[in-house]
């Protein structure tokens, strides 16, 4: 039995419900492939690396998992959003101080000018506005998420031709004779998924997404 389009991401509180049980394998997949790359993205614009920023993925879904048994959530007080980029900051600011002490470690081997350097690598977190950058992932993050809601539910011709057309930004001349179709179709196409995308955002957003 395969999942519908509206079982791709269930609504935040029956997810989280779930994940109190730490034996549901396909509840924390769900987690995991929903916010893994929001966390990721977050991480590295906040300046760490790649690494890094895996480290944080990683810890911060640790953190979760180690909450969620005692975890309520309740949107009244304190949105899923942002009780996740709270969890996820602190995680971030752990990969600072963690790069801190290495920084630390090398300069009692390497001179003066070394020394500065390392220093001027190391951003200050409480200069980051982690806010900002986590609304501008978790609006990318949305729209993803409705994107492949929408696939679910149009034909793969339908869905390149938007794909092409109004992600990928290429001319209708140019995506009409790549896939052998009239402008009409591709124009059909815009609206109707243009349509769907909105409504699927507006889905997720009362979701608590």
């Amino acid at each position: 039995m395969t999942d519908s389009p509206d079982d791709f991401i269930p609504t935040r509180q029956s997810l989280l419900s779930r994940l109190k049980d730490w034996d549901d394998q396909e509840s924390w997949r769900r987690f995991f492939d929903t916010y893994w790359r929001l966390i990721y993205n977050a991480a590295l614009k906040a300046g760490l690396t790649e690494t890094e920023a895996q480290e944080v993925v990683q810890e911060t879904l640790i953190s979760v998992a180690k909450k969620m048994p005692d975890f309520k959530y309740d949107p009244a007080i304190d949105s899923f959003k942002g009780w996740l980029c709270y969890q996820t900051r602190l995680r971030i600011a752990d990969q600072f101080r963690k790069r801190r002490r290495a920084g630390a470690q090398n300069r009692r081997a390497s001179d003066e000018t070394a020394r500065t350097a390392t220093i001027e690598r190391v951003p200050d977190p409480a200069t980051l506005d982690l806010a900002a950058i986590w609304d501008e992932e978790w609006r990318v993050n949305l729209m993803n998420a409705a994107m492949e809601r929408v696939k679910a539910r149009v034909s793969p011709e339908q869905y390149e031709m938007f794909y092409l057309y109004v992600v990928k930004e290429i001319s209708v001349r140019k995506v009409a004779t790549r896939l052998g179709v009239s402008a009409a179709q591709i124009y059909m196409a815009k609206h109707r998924i243009s349509r769907l995308l909105n409504k699927e955002i507006r889905k997720l957003e009362k979701e608590g997404f």
